[in-house]
């Protein structure tokens, strides 16, 4: 199974207990990059797929939580070459790997060779969030030639004629925006936007996961039956630099 299909696949295979599919991130060396192995360990016990943030100093969508995440991994040397290097050596994972990169990281590597080395690191796609789909192609091809998939990113302004080449163009899943602005703050999810995670799933033919704003078994109980999962990240990455157990709380979160 290549590793677009395995992000699909689990995702509906969590579907099936009546819940969303939790995408659970974490910055990558944050709080410490001698964590990485044992944090990813923990979050993938209670995750279904989990996003891999690779810190950048000018993480333009993220709010003020994983920025800090990213300064702070950024000091101890964490790089895209370093975690492809860590993945490859911690060996299999059985929930599936994305990484979430700005696009300068990717650029730096080479597209051929990011593919081939995240391939062999057990990665099975990638998110840009400021990759837009009209630049893609090359990142795309690269990344298609070993299976992998690049997650397309929506949000609630996206107009109807390009909210269907997106959700045509995605692979793996398709990543809603619950909202305009960065991540980070609390959603309470209003009629408008579930209207709206009706409509990119009517046009969708992956699985749709809302992300930016999720902190709450109230909300994902909100979101179930209008999205296919949901992503959390600067509250996990808040559970991390607490030193709280990400397994629990995720556990807590899915209920």
């Amino acid at each position: 199974m290549s590793g677009h299909e395995r992000i699909a696949a689990a995702i509906r295979a969590a579907g099936k207990g009546g819940s969303p599919a939790l995408i659970a991130y974490l910055t990558a060396g944050f709080p410490r990059r001698a964590d990485f192995g044992a944090q990813l360990a923990a979050v993938a016990a209670a995750a279904d797929v989990v996003e891999i943030g690779v810190p950048f100093t000018d993480p333009m969508a993220d709010g003020v939580t994983i920025q800090r995440a990213s300064m702070a991994a950024l000091a101890q040397g964490v790089t895209l070459r370093w975690i492809l290097e860590e993945l490859t050596r911690l060996g299999p994972i059985r929930t599936p790997l994305v990484l979430m990169s700005y696009l300068n990281p990717l650029l730096a590597f080479g597209v051929e060779a990011l593919a081939a080395a995240a391939a062999s690191a057990g990665v099975a796609g990638f998110i840009g969030p400021d990759l837009p789909l009209d630049e893609s192609s090359e990142l795309a091809a690269a990344l298609a030639a070993r299976g992998l998939a690049l997650v397309q990113m929506v949000t609630p302004v996206t107009e109807p004629q390009r909210l269907a080449a997106l959700c045509a163009g995605s692979q793996g899943f398709v990543y809603a925006v619950t909202m305009t602005g960065t991540t980070g703050r609390n959603v309470a999810v209003p009629d408008e936007v579930l209207a709206y995670l009706e409509r990119v799933r009517e046009r969708a033919t992956l699985p749709v996961c809302a992300g930016f704003g999720i902190r709450s078994r109230a909300q994902v109980e909100r979101l179930t039956g209008h999205v296919d999962g949901v992503v959390v990240g600067s509250a996990l990455v808040e559970v991390l630099e607490r030193g709280e157990d990400p397994t629990a709380w995720l556990r807590a979160l899915r209920g």
